[in-house]
């Protein structure tokens, strides 16, 4: 099985980073997730406010836990907001269902973790996401 690696991530990291400041967005945090759930890399501009670890760790591993984008799982939650309770609550409290997790595939398909950003509108945060993804040279789902 294929894992991402420290490169990767940080190329997804630094792709993002590039995106925000083309855009003119707010300060950006990102994390980067493996297939298992556990940070490979973290990083967070400066003026960033406290807690975007907990949130961008919230998106990132609400997606992977449940094998779809934070984008949907926020649907998935208005839809069924007692299972969105059971799931944070499953989780620890690192459930964010609001756009900008992002599942990582290699070209292959195969699942390598997920990204999590957030620092600007949650559309702008999923926008720089799948772009450093993409700059990474991965696939975001």
């Amino acid at each position: 099985m294929t894992k991402i690696t420290l490169d990767q991530a940080d190329a997804i990291i630094d792709g993002v980073f590039a995106k925000a400041q083309d855009n003119g967005l707010k300060p950006m945090s990102v994390v980067v997730l493996d297939d298992g759930g556990i940070v490979v890399s973290y990083k967070r501009q400066d003026g960033s406010p406290i807690l975007r670890l907990e949130t961008v760790v919230g998106k990132a591993f609400g997606a992977l836990g449940m094998g779809m984008n934070s984008r949907k799982l926020e649907g998935l939650y208005e839809r069924l907001p007692h299972f969105g309770e059971s799931l944070m609550a499953m989780s620890g409290g690192k459930f964010v269902p609001v756009a900008g997790g992002m599942l990582i595939r290699n070209a292959d398909g195969e699942l390598l973790g997920a990204a999590g950003v957030s620092g600007d509108t949650a559309d702008n945060d999923e926008l720089t996401c799948i772009a450093g993804i993409e700059t990474a040279g991965l696939v975001a789902e």
